[in-house]
């Protein structure tokens, strides 16, 4: 009898809300979430292949899971997300313990093909990359308890970086109906959601043209309009799509959108970022940040960078440096360029060395530190907005966000979780702010 299922998420927050999906589809299943893989029937690891320390995780992680389906041979096994996608069958060979390998286009299948395991003992690969994206799923009381929801507006990527596997992961790129997303998106108000963040590989080429047409800023005027929702949120954003209505809808600061924007830039070099196949120059990317802070002075920018490309000079990493100095982003995501399967980049010669890569890294984790503590510090003084979404693990602090995402220990007597206060904030530090309620 299987009552218990176990999901680890690896990876993005599409795959969180790939995850949030398999859950609430099994539950509705009739099995119960469990914290704790050793007392669970069924086993999903949901996984990401974005670069290689990821997927390195994955396979680690699958490994493990697979001693304990030695010990539990009625376990069901099961692996899901990007790496499913990209090794397919391999996995089935490599890992025998294995009774699933379904890629992130079929996870609205999963209750039936379940069944076909369950009933049948069948092994299962599924990776069906041009399937639609699944329909909303109605599962009462999910979302309880929960300040912060997340909502898939689109799958898949037409761009084709030269670096990037996830169009060969994820497929090409297909809006979801706004209809569908608004109806999701009312269901997790309803559950006490108060804040909601939009995900897409690239937000801004969201489009639907069935019966009306509805691009990304008008999604995001309607979703702005609905009642409970304190705060909206996106990511990620592409810089050759950012338009000028979507840097308009952050001027108004009596609105609901955060004013937070991730905006990859990937490399401050034009010739890197053409290598790279990114459709916009450095000088593009800086312009961009400026129409931003014109319409937002108070906008915080973050963004995604790498070191090591293939044929990347000192002269270029050089380039990015100056670009990060000239940006003052709020924060980086930073990593080393590592070759993944099918990508143009891993068939180019000129290779970096893995130790200049690594050097390289840390001088530019290290000035983003310094910029970083900077504009928290900048911050000392101010009172600002912080949405509660529980208690902090240093003991006695509520801990929250700012519109602009960073995140706030204070002091509060009072349980106001869920709530919007405003905290003054005393000490900016490297990684969050500390503050206390403000007094009314």
């Amino acid at each position: 009898m299987f009552k218990h299922f176990y999901i680890n998420t690896m990876g993005c927050q599409m795959n969180e809300y790939d995850s949030d999906y398999l859950a609430q589809s099994l539950i509705n299943y009739g099995l119960c979430p469990v914290n704790d893989p050793y007392e669970a029937d069924i086993i999903l690891i949901n996984t990401c292949t974005v670069r290689a320390k990821p997927q390195q995780k994955a396979l680690s992680m699958l490994g493990r899971m697979s001693a304990v389906k030695k010990k539990n041979p009625d376990l069901i096994l099961g692996i899901t997300g990007c790496l499913a996608q990209e090794m397919g069958s391999d996995l089935l060979e490599r890992f025998p313990q294995l009774d699933l390998v379904m890629g992130p286009r079929d996870i609205g299948k999963v209750n039936e093909i379940l069944y076909k395991i369950i009933n049948a003992r069948q092994k299962i690969l599924i990776t069906d990359i041009k399937s639609e994206p699944p329909s909303p799923i109605n599962c009462p009381g999910f979302f309880n308890g929960r300040i912060l929801g997340q909502i898939s507006i689109m799958v898949g990527c037409n761009n084709f970086c030269s670096y990037c596997i996830v169009p060969f992961v994820r497929g090409r790129e297909i809006s979801r109906s706004p209809d569908d997303i608004l109806l999701e998106a009312r269901n997790m108000i309803s559950s006490g959601v108060k804040e909601i963040t939009l995900l897409g590989q690239n937000v801004n080429s969201y489009l639907w043209r069935n019966g009306k047409e509805v691009n990304f800023s008008s999604l995001l005027r309607e979703l702005i309009a609905l009642k409970g929702l304190y705060r909206l949120r996106f990511t990620t954003s592409h810089p050759k799509d950012l338009s000028d209505d979507l840097i308009d809808c952050f001027a108004d600061k009596q609105s609901i959108l955060c004013p937070h924007i991730h905006l990859p830039f990937q490399a401050g070099s034009n010739f890197i970022l053409e290598k790279m196949r990114r459709g916009y120059t450095r000088e593009r990317y800086l312009d961009l940040i400026y129409r931003l802070r014109e319409a937002n002075h108070d906008i915080a920018i973050t963004s995604d960078v790498m070191v090591g490309f293939p044929g990347e000079s000192e002269k270029d990493f050089e380039m990015t440096l100056d670009l990060i100095k000239k940006v003052q982003f709020d924060s980086l995501f930073s990593f080393k360029y590592s070759d993944r399967k099918w990508t143009l980049s891993a068939k180019m010669k000129d290779k970096v060395d893995e130790s200049e890569k690594a050097l390289r890294l840390i001088k530019l984790q290290d000035l983003q530190k310094q910029i970083t503590l900077m504009k928290n510090k900048a911050l000392e003084g101010r009172i600002l907005p912080v949405l509660v979404e529980g208690v902090s693990k240093k003991g006695g602090f509520f801990r929250g966000r700012t519109g602009s995402n960073k995140v706030v220990n204070f002091n509060c007597n009072n349980n106001i979780v869920g709530s919007l206060v405003n905290v003054l904030i005393k000490l900016g530090m490297s990684n969050s702010l500390k503050g206390e309620l403000a007094k009314e």
